[in-house]
């Protein structure tokens, strides 16, 4: 039975889009960190608080900046990192509703990019705010910057996306994004968690940042892929050297103009010659070339129609 489990979560990993590697990845941390604990609670006893707590600074980010450049790899650890099983599914579920709409609209590839710089925007507020209160013994920890830096690119890329939540109703995605940074808000005001509240902030005007760049034609996707690209060959230990092979494929010119002209061929009332799933895929796929604000009045009023479907 484990075994075909396994087999089913490599599948899933290999197969799947980066939303669900991420939350693979973060499940796969949330796992360890309570069977640690587990184990600890078995071997110490009383002690295993004490015992837990260091093991969670290896992993945790620091609010001391420079432990923080001792051990570089907390920034990374710590926006995968949870140990509260809500903090974990509400984490979760937001990566997995607004991820969803992310990488529909401007391409599964810029997904983890955003996560990663939103989380170190996010880690980077929480240092300077425990530096500067002299927060020495805190950590951080949870991917809430990393995911809140999702959900405000949701809302940058298509503010007028319909939602439709349990009890409420249809909602523009706009007011349910800015609903969720009240409430950061307010508990920096009531403080409580602080710190937690000053970092998902810092998300999401990373999340924002990226956006506007993305629109101004500055990419911040393609560094971070190439480096993670390299950094996988060197983990492989892929041999880089000899001739390469490169090919070409000679129509994918042709698909790009069939895509485009296919999205200019909606019409007003979104009927003619193609169905409806073949007029929004064209539209998609323009979104994924041009950008959200390349679309034409018509085509954001039959995306807008979609949405509510």
């Amino acid at each position: 039975m484990f075994e075909s489990i396994w087999d089913d979560i490599k599948q899933q990993y290999r197969q799947g889009n980066m939303v669900t590697r991420i939350i693979i990845v973060n499940t796969a941390f949330f796992l360890m960190v309570n069977l640690v604990r587990l184990v600890l609670v078995i071997s110490a006893g009383l002690k295993h608080n004490e015992a837990f707590d260091r093991f969670m600074e290896w992993f945790a980010l620091s609010g001391t900046w420079w432990e923080n450049i001792v051990y570089p790899w907390l920034i990374f650890t710590s926006m995968f990192l949870h140990e509260g099983f809500f903090h974990f599914l509400f984490n979760m579920l937001f990566l997995y509703w607004f991820g969803r709409i992310v990488g529909d609209l401007i391409g599964d590839q810029r997904i983890l990019p955003i996560y990663l710089l939103s989380g170190i925007a996010g880690g980077l507020v929480y240092i300077l705010y425990a530096t500067a209160l002299g927060l020495t013994d805190g950590i951080a920890y949870g991917a809430s910057g990393a995911v809140m830096g999702i959900v405000m690119a949701s809302a940058a890329v298509a503010p007028d996306y319909i939602m439709r939540l349990i009890l409420i109703g249809d909602v523009r995605l706009k007011y349910v994004v800015l609903t969720l940074i009240l409430l950061d808000v307010i508990a920096i005001g009531n403080l409580a968690n602080t710190g937690g509240s000053l970092a998902h902030l810092g998300g999401v005007a990373f999340g924002w940042f990226f956006i506007h760049q993305l629109r101004a034609g500055n990419d911040m996707s393609i560094p971070v892929n190439n480096f993670l690209h390299q950094l996988l060959n060197f983990v492989s230990f892929k041999n880089e050297k000899g001739p390469r092979v490169a090919y070409r494929n000679p129509n994918l010119k042709k698909k790009k103009k069939r895509a485009k002209m296919k999205a200019h061929a909606v019409s007003d009332d979104g009927s003619g010659e193609m169905s409806h799933q073949e007029q929004l895929d064209a539209i998609l796929d323009k979104i994924k070339q041009s950008g959200y604000e390349s679309l034409s009045s018509e085509e954001k009023e039959f995306l807008f129609n979609a949405s509510k479907k």
